[in-house]
């Protein structure tokens, strides 16, 4: 019993270590774009249109 315990305790050092790959791997290359100031523009301009779309979606889809 005290194997599961220990294998259990394990989990949110694993857990950590995939979510902080996993932005690292993900993230990288878009740092590396924001570098150019035109694709920065571009970028932030792109992120503002898709949280604003997907914003006015749920608002319809929830009728608030």
């Amino acid at each position: 019993m005290s194997n599961f315990w220990n294998n259990l305790c394990k989990f949110p050092r694993f857990l950590t270590s995939v979510l902080v790959g996993f932005f690292l791997t993900t993230f990288k290359p878009v740092f590396k774009l924001l570098k150019n100031k035109k694709r920065k523009i571009i970028f932030i301009i792109a992120t503002a249109i898709i949280i604003r779309t997907s914003h006015k979606i749920l608002m319809l889809m929830t009728g608030i």
